[in-house]
């Protein structure tokens, strides 16, 4: 449900302004007598909800900010003060309608994921629900669909999308004998799938339940306002029993709890966390609650994926080998223009370097493009080959093509090159860092964050080149959304609060589990957005530092506010103990400690970003 200014959230507040209201007209136009009728039936409608949510949360074990608004209350309806009543019952209900809506709205994530599940397979030439796939079953996998259940490849050719399961950037390549898992995205090929588990069990089903697990295992946190409220709570109580004692005056004992109806408590915190959200906004960042902005002022440990997230998730050439003979430009200008016509992923990057040595590049001719192997054709009269080193191979005779060297087993993504039937050299993809990425770790330093991980489905050779680069001291590499959320979760046990930075699917258990997952929109957003308590729409990771100051400022105000607003009311019950201030003119001396406490709380709206 979306959680803001609804009519549901702000009811009980309106009704009581409506009650003290008709019972001010009441009194001027009919009589006193009539008025505080009005208002007696007012406070016993408006006080029906909150009493009754004090009462569960106290048989919850919750003795929080609202067991001394309840008693205050109570004392009302039992001393016919009906006036002081609704004024505690307006301070009460709109602090928690405030509450409730710099909480923000709750998580569609579970809901998002599935959504985006596959849906349909293809058997026998039928289309299913993939809910009647059995383990055995031959699929068929058309262009740009996704993988429905976990297999392996029996016959066809192309290349998958992986980056939102395992966070690897480039493209993977697959022919008979690849094992794939569901929710892959396949390229422009189409291939034969045996289904290995049915789709409840895949991959994709256990991301999904993985989210929802992750949610429910966030350790909660204890609201600011109920950290204070655990010692002055009693001490209201205890000033209450005294005066009691000391004067056996119970309209005393009402003034007391009406002032000290921990209003700076309700108050200040939800309107500060509103004001600091704003602020957050501003710079970009969507911070969807105000205990998620809470968390982030606490943080002591923050973990990256890296594709897509520390880098931009889309590989650049980072080297061309060429063989004896040629030199790296004239390769690069072959296989950049042939590239002009095909629809792999990497040929962009290709074409990209090769206009860099060779602005104007020609046109190809006689193009035959092998989904998810490579592409041929003829440039400048020259006969031309670029993809995989199979795929070369077998374009060029045997003995020549026996002179293409292995790529091994090094993580690095390479292209293999022929020119007029001999072998060319190969280029090698790297990624591109973030521009924003070292200064934001540097940020983080100053900010006094101990800790920083990069968790990566990729190669973990990958992974630690990555994080070697930007300074990152602990990198792992090979993971499956589990095994992050795993991680996740024994950081926030080890180290403290942990914030989770990601930008894929297969980020989102993790982003949830986090005590902080922060989501980067511009490469992903839905599921994984949703998934976050935090959301960058600028592909700026310094707005997590941004956010980090908001926050810790938001709360040093929140705590201001609170701090000096208990002060006041403090002063307020002695005063009241002592027979200065009766019921009514103690709630209204509440409300100008109200209006104090949200006046500086109001500040956190602001500052310097």
């Amino acid at each position: 449900m979306n959680v803001g200014i609804t009519l549901g959230t702000w009811w009980q507040p309106l009704f009581a302004v409506l009650a003290l209201a008709a019972g001010a007209v009441v009194h001027a136009t009919v009589g006193p007598q009539a008025a505080a009728t009005t208002w007696w039936i007012g406070l016993g409608i408006a006080a029906l909800a909150p009493l009754a949510g004090t009462w569960r949360a106290a048989r919850a074990g919750n003795f929080a900010t609202d067991v001394v608004a309840a008693l205050a209350i109570i004392g009302a309806l039992a001393l016919k003060q009906p006036i002081a009543g609704l004024i505690v019952v307006l301070m009460q209900t709109g602090g928690e309608a405030l509450e409730r809506y710099a909480m923000g709205r709750a998580t569609a994530a579970v809901r998002a994921l599935e959504d985006a599940a596959p849906r349909i397979a293809h058997r026998d030439g039928v289309d299913i629900p993939v809910d009647a796939i059995a383990v055995g079953d031959l699929l068929l996998v058309r262009p740009g669909e996704l993988v429905p259940c976990d297999g392996v490849v029996v016959r066809g050719e192309s290349t998958v999308d992986t980056s939102r399961l395992t966070g690897e950037s480039a493209p993977r390549e697959v022919t008979a004998g690849a094992t794939l898992l569901s929710g892959m995205a396949n390229g422009d090929g189409s291939f034969t799938l045996r289904a290995t588990a049915r789709a409840g069990d895949s991959q994709y089903a256990r991301i999904v339940e993985l989210v929802r697990s992750a949610q429910e295992s966030k350790a909660p946190l204890q609201r600011l306002a109920d950290r204070y409220a655990v010692w002055f709570t009693p001490l209201t109580l205890l000033v209450c029993g005294v005066t009691w004692l000391v004067s056996d005056d119970p309209l005393r004992v009402l003034a007391v709890l009406v002032v000290a109806t921990p209003c700076p408590l309700i108050l200040a915190t939800p309107i500060a966390m509103i004001g600091g959200i704003n602020r957050a906004a501003r710079r970009q960042v969507i911070v969807r609650s105000g205990l998620a902005l809470e968390r982030l002022s606490r943080l002591r440990t923050v973990v990256f994926d890296k594709t897509g997230t520390l880098t931009l998730g889309t590989p650049r050439v980072a080297a061309v080998h060429p063989a004896q003979a040629r030199a790296s430009a004239d390769v690069l200008r072959l296989a950049g223009a042939l590239e002009q016509h095909s629809g792999h992923p990497l040929a962009a990057s290709v074409v990209t370097a090769a206009r860099v040595v060779s602005p104007e590049l020609p046109e190809p001719e006689s193009v035959v493009e092998s989904p998810g192997r490579g592409v041929r054709g003829r440039v400048d009269g020259h006969d031309v080959v670029i993809g995989s080193a199979g795929y070369v191979r077998s374009n060029l005779p045997a003995t020549t093509g026996d002179a293409i060297p292995a790529h091994g087993t090094t993580a690095a993504l390479r292209a293999t090159v022929a020119v007029d039937g001999a072998f060319a050299g190969t280029i090698e993809f790297a990624e591109s860092i973030r521009p924003s990425a070292a200064p934001l770790l540097r940020r983080l330093a100053a900010l006094g964050i101990r800790r920083t991980v990069l968790l990566s489905g990729d190669h973990p050779t990958n992974a630690a080149a990555i994080a070697g680069e930007l300074g990152i001291a602990e990198a792992v590499g090979d993971l499956l959304p589990g095994d992050k959320v795993d991680r996740v979760a024994a950081l926030s046990r080890d180290a403290g609060p942990v914030m989770m930075v990601g930008d894929g699917t297969n980020d989102a258990p993790a982003l949830s589990r986090a005590d902080v997952g922060v989501a980067l929109a511009d490469h992903g957003g839905g599921i994984t957005a949703e998934s976050a308590d935090a959301v960058l729409l600028v592909p700026d990771l310094e707005r997590v530092a941004d956010a980090i100051e908001i926050s810790r400022r938001t709360l040093a105000i929140a705590r201001q506010s609170i701090v000096v607003g208990l002060g006041l009311s403090a002063i307020g019950m002695v005063a009241a103990a002592l027979g200065y201030l009766a019921p009514v003119p103690g709630a209204i001396a509440q409300e100008a400690i109200d209006v104090a406490v949200i006046l500086n709380a109001l500040r956190a709206a602001g500052g310097p970003r």
